[in-house]
Protein backbone atom coordinates (compact mmCIF):
# COMPACT_ATOMS: atom_id res chain seq x y z
CA UNK A 1 0.00 0.00 0.00
CA UNK A 2 2.69 2.46 0.91
CA UNK A 3 4.71 1.58 -2.35
CA UNK A 4 1.29 3.06 -4.14
CA UNK A 5 1.09 5.92 -2.44
CA UNK A 6 5.09 6.37 -3.48
CA UNK A 7 4.41 6.24 -6.75
CA UNK A 8 1.45 8.23 -6.98
CA UNK A 9 3.43 11.17 -5.09
CA UNK A 10 5.96 10.72 -7.62
CA UNK A 11 3.55 10.63 -11.12
CA UNK A 12 1.78 13.52 -9.35
CA UNK A 13 5.29 15.50 -8.73
CA UNK A 14 6.17 14.33 -12.42
CA UNK A 15 3.01 15.88 -13.79
CA UNK A 16 3.26 19.46 -11.88
CA UNK A 17 6.68 20.14 -13.52
CA UNK A 18 5.92 18.85 -17.17
CA UNK A 19 3.29 21.56 -16.41
CA UNK A 20 5.18 24.07 -15.09
CA UNK A 21 7.83 23.38 -17.47
CA UNK A 22 4.73 23.88 -20.80
CA UNK A 23 3.56 26.82 -19.05
CA UNK A 24 7.32 28.00 -18.75
CA UNK A 25 8.04 27.34 -22.32
CA UNK A 26 4.86 29.53 -24.10
CA UNK A 27 5.17 32.44 -21.47
CA UNK A 28 8.94 32.87 -22.33
CA UNK A 29 9.27 30.93 -25.79
CA UNK A 30 8.63 34.25 -27.53
CA UNK A 31 11.22 36.35 -25.49
CA UNK A 32 14.66 36.60 -26.53
CA UNK A 33 17.86 35.04 -24.48
CA UNK A 34 19.96 38.33 -24.22
CA UNK A 35 23.32 38.37 -23.16
CA UNK A 36 22.28 39.53 -19.54
CA UNK A 37 20.14 36.38 -19.36
CA UNK A 38 23.03 33.83 -20.41
CA UNK A 39 24.96 32.35 -17.39
CA UNK A 40 28.07 30.64 -17.94
CA UNK A 41 30.31 28.92 -15.26
CA UNK A 42 33.73 27.62 -15.49
CA UNK A 43 33.43 24.72 -12.66
CA UNK A 44 37.12 23.59 -12.40
CA UNK A 45 38.83 23.56 -9.55
CA UNK A 46 42.57 24.37 -11.70
CA UNK A 47 42.31 27.65 -13.58
CA UNK A 48 42.08 27.27 -17.06
CA UNK A 49 41.68 28.86 -20.09
CA UNK A 50 41.23 26.99 -23.25
CA UNK A 51 38.26 28.45 -23.77
CA UNK A 52 36.49 31.18 -22.13
CA UNK A 53 33.06 32.82 -21.72
CA UNK A 54 33.15 34.64 -25.13
CA UNK A 55 33.54 31.32 -26.84
CA UNK A 56 30.46 29.88 -25.34
CA UNK A 57 28.52 32.89 -25.74
CA UNK A 58 29.51 32.67 -29.12
CA UNK A 59 28.18 29.16 -29.78
CA UNK A 60 25.03 29.61 -28.18
CA UNK A 61 23.77 32.42 -30.44
CA UNK A 62 25.01 30.67 -33.50
CA UNK A 63 23.04 27.74 -32.38
CA UNK A 64 20.07 30.04 -32.04
CA UNK A 65 20.50 32.68 -34.45
CA UNK A 66 16.71 34.06 -33.76
CA UNK A 67 18.19 34.09 -30.23
CA UNK A 68 14.38 33.15 -28.94
CA UNK A 69 14.09 30.87 -26.15
CA UNK A 70 11.44 28.46 -28.14
CA UNK A 71 13.85 28.36 -30.90
CA UNK A 72 16.95 27.20 -28.73
CA UNK A 73 17.08 23.27 -29.00
CA UNK A 74 18.76 22.29 -25.65
CA UNK A 75 20.32 18.85 -26.02
CA UNK A 76 21.88 19.75 -29.49
CA UNK A 77 23.43 22.71 -28.20
CA UNK A 78 25.12 20.63 -25.05
CA UNK A 79 25.80 18.24 -27.27
CA UNK A 80 28.28 21.07 -29.21
CA UNK A 81 29.90 21.77 -26.36
CA UNK A 82 30.62 18.54 -25.16
CA UNK A 83 32.28 18.35 -28.49
CA UNK A 84 34.77 21.17 -27.91
CA UNK A 85 38.03 18.66 -27.79
CA UNK A 86 39.27 21.16 -23.82
CA UNK A 87 35.56 20.49 -22.65
CA UNK A 88 35.48 17.51 -20.06
CA UNK A 89 31.42 18.02 -19.49
CA UNK A 90 28.91 20.69 -19.97
CA UNK A 91 25.35 21.30 -18.29
CA UNK A 92 22.62 23.58 -20.35
CA UNK A 93 19.38 24.30 -18.67
CA UNK A 94 16.62 26.95 -18.76
CA UNK A 95 15.58 27.73 -15.60
CA UNK A 96 11.30 28.88 -15.21
CA UNK A 97 12.16 32.31 -15.75
CA UNK A 98 13.46 32.26 -19.04
CA UNK A 99 17.61 32.73 -17.92
CA UNK A 100 20.17 30.23 -19.79
CA UNK A 101 22.48 28.22 -17.87
CA UNK A 102 26.23 26.63 -18.92
CA UNK A 103 27.95 25.14 -16.56
CA UNK A 104 30.93 23.83 -18.30
CA UNK A 105 33.98 21.88 -16.96
CA UNK A 106 37.23 22.26 -18.93
CA UNK A 107 39.82 19.87 -19.09
CA UNK A 108 43.21 20.27 -16.70
CA UNK A 109 46.25 18.61 -18.43
CA UNK A 110 48.48 16.52 -16.24
CA UNK A 111 51.00 16.41 -18.04
CA UNK A 112 52.33 17.29 -21.87
CA UNK A 113 53.31 14.96 -24.14
CA UNK A 114 55.55 14.98 -27.31
CA UNK A 115 55.70 11.82 -29.76
CA UNK A 116 57.29 11.99 -32.81
CA UNK A 117 56.97 15.44 -33.17
CA UNK A 118 53.76 16.34 -32.21
CA UNK A 119 52.41 17.97 -28.66
CA UNK A 120 49.15 17.25 -27.03
CA UNK A 121 47.86 17.47 -23.96
CA UNK A 122 46.55 14.72 -21.54
CA UNK A 123 44.59 14.90 -18.10
CA UNK A 124 43.91 12.78 -15.23
CA UNK A 125 41.62 10.67 -16.76
CA UNK A 126 44.21 9.58 -19.71
CA UNK A 127 42.32 11.42 -21.97
CA UNK A 128 44.31 13.17 -25.05
CA UNK A 129 43.37 16.89 -26.33
CA UNK A 130 45.24 19.45 -28.76
CA UNK A 131 47.30 22.21 -27.52
CA UNK A 132 46.15 25.87 -28.11
CA UNK A 133 47.29 28.19 -30.01
CA UNK A 134 46.26 31.22 -27.90
CA UNK A 135 47.16 29.69 -23.90
CA UNK A 136 49.66 27.34 -22.79
CA UNK A 137 49.25 25.39 -19.46
CA UNK A 138 51.88 24.83 -17.34
CA UNK A 139 52.86 21.52 -16.87
CA UNK A 140 55.10 18.45 -16.59
CA UNK A 141 56.38 17.54 -20.15
CA UNK A 142 56.74 14.14 -21.48
CA UNK A 143 59.21 12.93 -24.19
CA UNK A 144 59.13 8.97 -26.07
CA UNK A 145 57.05 6.06 -27.07
CA UNK A 146 54.53 6.26 -24.10
CA UNK A 147 51.60 3.96 -24.70
CA UNK A 148 47.74 4.72 -24.04
CA UNK A 149 47.69 2.33 -21.70
CA UNK A 150 50.49 4.22 -19.36
CA UNK A 151 48.58 7.31 -19.01
CA UNK A 152 47.01 7.19 -15.87
CA UNK A 153 49.82 5.64 -14.42
CA UNK A 154 52.10 8.19 -15.94
CA UNK A 155 49.72 11.02 -14.23
CA UNK A 156 49.27 9.04 -11.20
CA UNK A 157 53.37 9.69 -11.06
CA UNK A 158 53.40 13.29 -12.33
CA UNK A 159 50.66 14.05 -9.51
CA UNK A 160 52.71 12.65 -6.81
CA UNK A 161 55.92 15.17 -8.15
CA UNK A 162 53.48 18.23 -8.03
CA UNK A 163 52.44 17.18 -4.04
CA UNK A 164 55.83 16.62 -3.13
CA UNK A 165 58.30 19.19 -2.49
CA UNK A 166 61.24 17.11 -2.47
CA UNK A 167 60.50 15.89 -6.01
CA UNK A 168 58.64 18.95 -7.12
CA UNK A 169 62.44 20.56 -6.73
CA UNK A 170 64.16 18.04 -8.56
CA UNK A 171 62.19 16.93 -11.39
CA UNK A 172 61.28 18.87 -14.36
CA UNK A 173 60.91 16.41 -17.08
CA UNK A 174 59.77 12.47 -18.44
CA UNK A 175 61.60 10.83 -20.95
CA UNK A 176 61.34 7.30 -21.88
CA UNK A 177 63.61 5.10 -23.43
CA UNK A 178 62.74 2.08 -24.93
CA UNK A 179 60.61 0.54 -21.98
CA UNK A 180 62.43 2.31 -18.92
CA UNK A 181 61.47 5.95 -17.86
CA UNK A 182 63.67 8.41 -16.97
CA UNK A 183 63.36 11.62 -14.49
CA UNK A 184 65.08 14.47 -16.15
CA UNK A 185 66.66 16.55 -13.23
CA UNK A 186 66.80 20.53 -12.77
CA UNK A 187 70.11 20.31 -11.57
CA UNK A 188 73.65 18.57 -13.23
CA UNK A 189 73.44 16.23 -16.74
CA UNK A 190 72.26 13.03 -14.72
CA UNK A 191 68.94 11.85 -15.21
CA UNK A 192 67.51 9.37 -12.43
CA UNK A 193 66.12 6.04 -14.33
CA UNK A 194 62.90 4.73 -12.26
CA UNK A 195 62.48 1.51 -15.02
CA UNK A 196 58.69 0.85 -15.14
CA UNK A 197 55.87 2.84 -13.57
CA UNK A 198 55.47 0.69 -10.55
CA UNK A 199 56.50 1.22 -6.74
CA UNK A 200 57.10 4.90 -7.59
CA UNK A 201 56.98 6.18 -4.14
CA UNK A 202 59.88 3.38 -2.92
CA UNK A 203 61.77 4.58 -6.17
CA UNK A 204 61.49 8.57 -5.24
CA UNK A 205 62.60 7.94 -1.58
CA UNK A 206 65.82 5.94 -2.53
CA UNK A 207 66.53 9.11 -4.93
CA UNK A 208 66.47 11.25 -1.66
CA UNK A 209 67.82 8.51 0.60
CA UNK A 210 71.00 9.20 -1.85
CA UNK A 211 70.83 12.92 -2.31
CA UNK A 212 70.77 13.46 1.37
CA UNK A 213 73.59 11.33 2.26
CA UNK A 214 75.93 11.50 -0.68
CA UNK A 215 74.55 14.17 -3.52
CA UNK A 216 74.79 16.96 -1.59
CA UNK A 217 78.31 16.69 -0.58
CA UNK A 218 79.43 16.31 -4.33
CA UNK A 219 79.49 17.99 -7.70
CA UNK A 220 75.92 16.66 -9.38
CA UNK A 221 77.60 17.06 -12.69
CA UNK A 222 80.11 13.91 -12.48
CA UNK A 223 76.85 11.81 -12.70
CA UNK A 224 75.38 10.98 -16.11
CA UNK A 225 72.51 8.43 -14.33
CA UNK A 226 71.74 7.74 -11.50
CA UNK A 227 69.48 4.53 -11.46
CA UNK A 228 66.75 3.14 -8.66
CA UNK A 229 65.16 0.92 -10.61
CA UNK A 230 66.72 -2.19 -9.10
CA UNK A 231 65.42 -3.39 -5.23
CA UNK A 232 66.70 -1.89 -2.54
CA UNK A 233 70.17 -0.19 -4.06
CA UNK A 234 70.96 2.69 -6.13
CA UNK A 235 73.08 2.51 -9.01
CA UNK A 236 75.12 5.34 -10.52
CA UNK A 237 77.02 5.99 -13.50
CA UNK A 238 79.62 8.33 -14.07
CA UNK A 239 79.97 11.20 -16.33
CA UNK A 240 83.05 10.52 -18.74
CA UNK A 241 83.69 14.05 -19.12
CA UNK A 242 83.87 15.12 -15.66
CA UNK A 243 87.78 15.38 -15.01
CA UNK A 244 88.19 15.54 -11.36
CA UNK A 245 88.30 12.33 -9.68
CA UNK A 246 85.72 12.34 -7.33
CA UNK A 247 85.79 9.51 -3.75
CA UNK A 248 83.80 6.77 -5.91
CA UNK A 249 86.49 6.93 -8.66
CA UNK A 250 89.18 6.44 -6.55
CA UNK A 251 87.65 3.99 -5.07
CA UNK A 252 87.07 2.25 -8.37
CA UNK A 253 91.13 2.84 -9.06
CA UNK A 254 91.84 1.16 -5.70
CA UNK A 255 89.74 -2.23 -6.55
CA UNK A 256 90.94 -2.53 -10.45
CA UNK A 257 94.46 -2.21 -8.89
CA UNK A 258 93.82 -5.41 -6.25
CA UNK A 259 91.67 -7.14 -8.94
CA UNK A 260 93.23 -10.68 -9.84
CA UNK A 261 93.03 -9.26 -14.33
CA UNK A 262 95.23 -6.10 -12.94
CA UNK A 263 98.03 -8.61 -10.78
CA UNK A 264 98.03 -10.74 -13.91
CA UNK A 265 98.82 -7.64 -16.75
CA UNK A 266 101.71 -6.82 -14.29
CA UNK A 267 102.89 -10.31 -13.80
CA UNK A 268 102.92 -11.22 -17.46
CA UNK A 269 104.64 -7.56 -18.08
CA UNK A 270 107.50 -8.29 -15.61
CA UNK A 271 107.78 -12.03 -16.27
CA UNK A 272 111.35 -11.53 -18.14
CA UNK A 273 112.83 -10.37 -14.68
CA UNK A 274 114.42 -13.14 -12.15
CA UNK A 275 113.22 -11.65 -9.00
CA UNK A 276 109.23 -11.37 -10.04
CA UNK A 277 109.61 -15.12 -10.85
CA UNK A 278 110.04 -16.42 -7.93
CA UNK A 279 106.35 -16.84 -6.68
CA UNK A 280 103.93 -15.06 -8.95
CA UNK A 281 101.05 -17.38 -8.04
CA UNK A 282 101.19 -17.82 -4.36
CA UNK A 283 99.99 -14.38 -3.23
CA UNK A 284 97.15 -14.21 -6.52
CA UNK A 285 95.20 -17.04 -4.78
CA UNK A 286 94.34 -15.83 -1.51
CA UNK A 287 93.44 -12.91 -3.12
CA UNK A 288 91.03 -13.39 -6.07
CA UNK A 289 88.44 -15.18 -4.14
CA UNK A 290 88.56 -12.20 -1.46
CA UNK A 291 88.19 -9.74 -4.89
CA UNK A 292 85.96 -11.78 -6.77
CA UNK A 293 82.70 -9.56 -6.06
CA UNK A 294 84.51 -6.36 -6.88
CA UNK A 295 85.73 -7.34 -10.24
CA UNK A 296 82.29 -6.28 -11.93
CA UNK A 297 81.96 -2.99 -9.95
CA UNK A 298 85.65 -1.79 -11.05
CA UNK A 299 85.33 -2.94 -14.39
CA UNK A 300 82.03 -0.64 -14.83
CA UNK A 301 82.89 2.35 -13.02
CA UNK A 302 79.90 1.87 -11.10
CA UNK A 303 78.82 2.66 -7.68
CA UNK A 304 76.10 0.21 -5.34
CA UNK A 305 74.88 1.91 -2.68
CA UNK A 306 71.99 -0.46 -0.25
CA UNK A 307 69.45 1.33 1.47
CA UNK A 308 69.06 0.25 5.48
Amino acid sequence: MKNKYRILKIAITVIILGFLLSFSLKKFGGQKITDNKISVKMNEKTPVYFIDEKDIREIVNKENPSRKVGDLNIPELEKKINALPAVDSANVYLNLNGKLNLDIKQRVPVFRLNYKGKDFYVDEKGIEFPISKTYSHPCMLVTGDVKKDEYEKLAELVDKIDKDDFSKKYFIGISKYKDSYNLLTSEGIYRVEIGDLDNIELKVKGFKTFVEKYLVFQDPQKYKMISVKYQNQIVTTLNPYFKENDSILKASHKDLAKAPIAIVKKASSTSLKPKENTKPRAVVKPKEKKKTPEKKTATKSKAKIKIE
